[in-house]
């Protein structure tokens, strides 16, 4: 939880034995006020409820001892250490201290009844625990009544003062407000918030710890329904906002009609009712926020440039921003073949474009002369600045973080006007994930792929096979079909991935001798790499070498075969997008995962997954299953849905109860939901305006 989401809290300084220095630790951990300590949850739990005889301890094991102390002394010359002798009528143990001081010498005098816990471990005079965590005994105490939780922590901070602090918390619990209402929250029979927050923190020894692990105790569901609840209205009242701003109606006109006539195919239904869903909302005076997903080869760059159309005839301009250089130079060679036969310009901005070309682009820009521009992520860069940005196009944009968007958002800002904001993914988010992720985007879904595309057959072959794949490669090529061959690594850098697919291919120019082998990979100069893809594509190359840059936008409908190196080094959604290169033609298309074994059971898993469907969304829904949604948004690096105890696979049974609750607190308790939010998502909610 953020420091803005705590402000209103008694102040952890409040609590007894925190001062300065420990606060700016706490602080480390997020934690400012006592609510927020309050949620800061244990990670895991032990058991030391169960008091183990000194004679049954066994080497090896954690164990909980209730001794005295019979005797002491320090030993060592060179690592001095103290060792104290602990008694409890069955057998003694030994304790022993590597850093002690007065202070420790004087709690364990002679007589002392202890609790201790740790590991047991053979020592030189029979078995010992080194630096037990341990307290002293009275006469009443009657032994531990809790599960021992463990806190996530920072240098400095022991367990052991988490779990005072915690204690010191729990008695100031009644002052936190529950926010949720107590009959919501008795429909699912979850407990009230502060008996959910005392269980977790100290829950008794006969709660399930498989229960506690799995996430699943109604205390536990009772937490993740109400950070669900947070998350669902931070990003309604971003929608609410956005809502509220202004935009400039965009329409389109003949342009569109003449760009559509020229095409050489016709739209499919599903790609007429997307464009159809994008011209409703760019009609209308308040920004667009649409996510339009498409399986691989849907069609989703015409859809894009239909709504691109539609900004360039009411005078306005439209950028388009692609997250590899590669995909950037496949748009632009798109939009130009497209739109250069009606008049239109389309300017080029990425970090590799300098000196005089790079300053007549920014000029254009920013006088308006420049309708369309294609580019990386150079386009967030301050120096550029646009006339009148009506329309971002943002292909695959879980690659992007957060806050490069919100940049490019804002460069369309121009008085009081926002640009309409087309997002593309040709990875399928599940729905699950897209109810919770981007419940503040409306989605199209491009669910029909053109006619005349063919079923990819996919097979996993151990390298070990490679000279049978080769074979496979020199037999395609001979019946006048084209392949690729992609190079994969774990390391991703570009130097050393050119390298690999560099030496690939001149193993495979030596032993598919006779064959035209093309290499592309990202150090190529953006000329030379033009020149290969344009080879390839009017079938001058028999074969290309390739790293992972021709993972999206390459359309070569003769290629039939695909090879991928390491198959099992990606995910599935990349594995899925390479194969879509292919299959693109009638042909019937193959795809040779190459592994390198033994393969890890998840590896096996993923593979597995890429033989049985061709199915993107089914794809994205065991990707999201074997990776977890943070890999599968991209989110990790954002921090955009880092949620702290809801689980949005574990919890997807939640997810319709969620909005139902959120629909009500906005409409009967706008200031309980309010705090609800601000309780879990703190300030962080205004990157989900991009």
């Amino acid at each position: 939880m953020s420091g803005a989401a705590s402000q209103n809290g008694m102040p952890l300084t409040a609590l007894k034995g925190v001062g300065p220095r420990l606060a700016e630790r706490l602080a480390k951990l997020g934690l400012h006020c006592v609510e927020d300590l309050l949620f800061h949850l244990p990670t895991r739990y032990q058991d030391r409820t169960r008091v183990v005889p000194i004679a049954s301890l066994a080497a090896g094991e954690p164990a909980v001892v209730e001794a005295e102390v019979v005797g002491m002394e320090t030993v060592g010359r060179t690592r001095r250490s103290f060792l104290v002798r602990v008694s409890d009528g069955s057998g003694t143990l030994c304790l022993r201290f590597f850093h002690f001081g007065p202070q420790l010498q004087a709690a364990l005098k002679t007589g002392t009844r202890l609790r201790i816990f740790g590991e047991v471990r053979p020592g030189l005079s029979g078995l010992e625990i080194i630096h037990p965590e341990y307290r002293a005994l009275d006469e009443e105490d009657s032994g531990e009544t809790a599960l021992t939780p463990f806190y996530p922590s920072t240098e400095g901070l022991h367990q052991i003062s988490l779990r005072k602090l915690t204690d010191e918390a729990l008695k100031r619990l009644p002052l936190v407000p529950d926010w949720l209402p107590a009959d919501i929250a008795a429909a699912h029979g979850f407990p009230d918030l502060h008996g959910a927050l005392r269980l977790l923190h100290r829950p008794p020894p006969d709660v399930r710890l498989e229960q506690l692990a799995d996430g699943q105790h109604p205390a536990q569901q009772r937490l993740a329904f109400e950070e669900l609840i947070a998350h669902q209205l931070a990003l309604r009242e971003l929608r609410l906002r956005l809502q509220r701003q202004r935009a400039q109606p965009l329409a389109a006109d003949g342009l569109r009609q003449r760009f559509l006539a020229a095409l050489p195919f016709p739209l499919t239904a599903a790609q007429q009712r997307v464009i159809t869903e994008i011209d409703a909302d760019l009609a209308q005076p308040k920004p667009m926020l649409r996510l339009v997903q498409g399986d691989v080869g849907s069609g989703k760059t015409v859809v894009a440039a239909a709504a691109v159309l539609a900004a360039l005839a009411s005078g306005a301009q439209a950028a388009v921003m692609a997250p590899t250089e590669l995909l950037a130079e496949q748009h632009l060679r798109s939009f130009t073949h497209w739109l250069q036969p009606l008049g239109i310009r389309v300017e080029w901005l990425t970090g590799r474009l300098k000196g005089k070309a790079r300053e007549a682009t920014l000029a254009a820009l920013a006088d308006g002369s420049a309708p369309l521009v294609v580019g990386t992520h150079a386009l967030f860069q301050d120096e550029v600045s646009f006339a009148d940005l009506a329309l971002v196009v943002i292909d695959e944009q879980h690659r992007f973080g957060v806050h490069q968007r919100l940049r490019l958002r804002e460069k369309g800002r121009a008085g009081e006007h926002c640009p309409h904001q087309l997002i593309m993914t040709a990875t399928p988010i599940p729905r699950t994930l897209a109810m919770s992720a981007y419940a503040d985007l409306d989605t199209s879904v491009i669910d029909e792929l053109p006619p005349g595309r063919t079923p990819v057959q996919t097979v996993a072959i151990s390298d070990a096979r490679r000279a049978e794949v080769i074979e496979r490669v020199r037999a395609a090529c001979a019946a006048g079909r084209q392949a690729y061959w992609v190079c994969t690594l774990i390391d991703e850098s570009e130097q050393l991935a050119a390298q690999a697919a560099t030496d690939t291919a001149a193993a495979l120019t030596e032993a598919l001798a006779g064959l035209r082998v093309g290499l592309v990979h990202g150090r190529l100069r953006p000329a030379d790499k033009e020149a290969v893809m344009a080879a390839f594509k009017a079938g001058e190359l028999d074969l290309l070498v390739a790293t992972t840059v021709i993972e999206v936008g390459v359309d070569v409908p003769n290629a039939s075969l695909m090879i991928i190196e390491n198959a099992e080094r990606l995910g599935l959604a990349q594995l899925h997008q390479l194969r879509g290169r292919v299959g693109r033609g009638a042909t019937a298309s193959s795809c040779v995962l190459l592994y390198h074994p033994p393969l890890s059971e998840q590896g096996r898993a993923r593979l597995a997954v890429l033989r049985e469907s061709c199915d993107g969304f089914e794809i994205a829904r065991r990707d999201l299953e074997l990776r977890g949604p943070g890999e599968v948004l991209g989110t990790r690096q954002t921090g955009a849905l880092a949620l702290r105890v809801a689980d949005l696979i574990r919890d997807e049974n939640l997810l319709p109860a969620v909005q139902q609750a959120a629909d009500r607190l906005l409409r009967e308790a706008p200031q309980a939901a309010q705090a609800l939010q601000r309780r879990w998502t703190g300030a962080s909610e205004r990157f989900g305006e991009v």
